[in-house]
């Protein structure tokens, strides 16, 4: 829960930092006074991109323990401001008004921003989260001197605060953004709720829905609003490939290169099988599907390959089917894993295989060796 927490923490105050579309704004204005910093240190407000690399965004030089920000920006953001100085960094949301930072020389990341509201909540959210931290490091701690006390009725206490701060700390992005429907830091939040996986998107759209309207109306609330909608179709298409839904359907060239349809070779039995020609673990499990193949083809069963050779390498693909005895179908667009039929399945490893019955739907997934043979033995004896 701890390394969790961690992450999820840093992802607010790091990767937050993605522009918006144009607002009218005027910009930004942050004045800061630096106690014992001397002149010529050089203070910046950075971001970081998807691969964790520091962007600065803006630069200014400590003069008479003084610095200043200026700046255009098209909306709110949250960037973090470093000093070369000192260690550390302070998460601070830029936007459109006269913010004020008064420096903690001994810790960067103690130091104090007024004049924002948006900053008011921020750093409410990060004390909380802290003071939560701090009483469960305290429970640990006392749990690792009863390590060898046989009281158990002390060391099921503990146990139980602990579990009791764990799911306070996960409610709490949640139990805030209720609590603050008004601020911006609230859309911060809960961008980085709608990224992060096994997140109840519906409830999520219901934050948002429950926000004011000039949150959801700001180009940064409509964003949030695409990209749950975005996720929710995702979501419903990686759903619909559940054992017990139809398959969806499919059409690619086959090697002479004519449409093939999965809806067109369907057996009383069908795998779908994702492979490609530069993949070893598919072509040392061929083997075992030839077997497969020839013990139960006579009783219905049908194969289609999907192979996720790469552009230009149909030669490839063509000398694999030969080399290991595929006498089946094959499609193939020679589009890596940009293949539309990888996208539709989701397919993001090989080997990958969809097992369906005689009415299309999915029985089974990613069975390989004796589990393959014994499935299919299953459906067709």
């Amino acid at each position: 829960m701890k390394r969790v927490l961690s992450v999820f923490i840093i992802f607010i105050v790091l990767n937050s930092c993605k522009s918006d579309p144009k607002m009218e704004l005027d910009g930004y204005v942050i004045n800061g006074t630096a106690p014992g910093i001397h002149n010529g240190v050089r203070a910046y407000l950075k971001t970081v991109d998807n691969q964790r690399r520091e962007i600065i965004q803006d630069s200014a030089i400590i003069v008479d323990e003084k610095f200043t920000f200026k700046g255009d920006i098209d909306s709110p953001q949250l960037w973090h401001l470093t000093i070369n100085s000192l260690n550390g960094g302070l998460p601070i949301l830029v936007e459109t008004k006269e913010i004020t930072i008064s420096v903690d020389p001994n810790n960067l990341g103690s130091s104090t921003i007024t004049g924002s509201k948006t900053n008011d909540a921020l750093a409410t959210y990060l004390h909380d989260v802290k003071e939560l931290s701090t009483k469960r490091n305290a429970l640990f701690e006392e749990n690792k001197a009863l390590a060898n006390s046989e009281n158990t009725s002390e060391n099921a206490r503990i146990a139980n605060e602990i579990k009791d701060i764990n799911q306070q700390l996960a409610d709490y992005p949640q139990n805030f953004i209720s609590e603050h429907p008004d601020n911006y830091f609230s859309l911060v939040l809960l961008e980085s709720l709608v990224a992060s996986p096994n997140m109840d998107l519906d409830e999520m759209e219901r934050k948002l829905n429950a926000m004011s309207t000039e949150l959801k109306s700001s180009e940064y609330g409509k964003r949030i609003a695409s990209q749950l909608e975005t996720k929710k179709l995702q979501m419903a298409q990686f759903n619909a490939l559940d054992i017990g839904n139809i398959a969806p359907d499919f059409s690619a060239p086959d090697p002479d290169g004519n449409l093939l349809a999965l809806s067109s070779i369907r057996g009383k039995v069908t795998i779908i099988d994702f492979w490609a020609s530069w993949c070893g673990p598919c072509r040392k499990e061929n083997p075992n599907v030839v077997k497969v193949y020839q013990k139960y083809h006579d009783k219905g069963l049908e194969i289609i390959n999907v192979s996720l050779d790469r552009p230009g390498h149909k030669d490839r693909w063509l000398k694999a089917i030969k080399d290991d005895n595929l006498t089946w179908h094959h499609v193939s667009n020679l589009n890596y894993f940009n293949d539309p039929i990888a996208k539709l399945y989701h397919i993001n490893a090989i080997p990958a295989t969809y097992i369906l019955d005689e009415s299309g739907t999915i029985v089974a997934k990613n069975l390989r060796g004796a589990a393959l043979d014994a499935k299919i033995g299953e459906l067709l004896n």
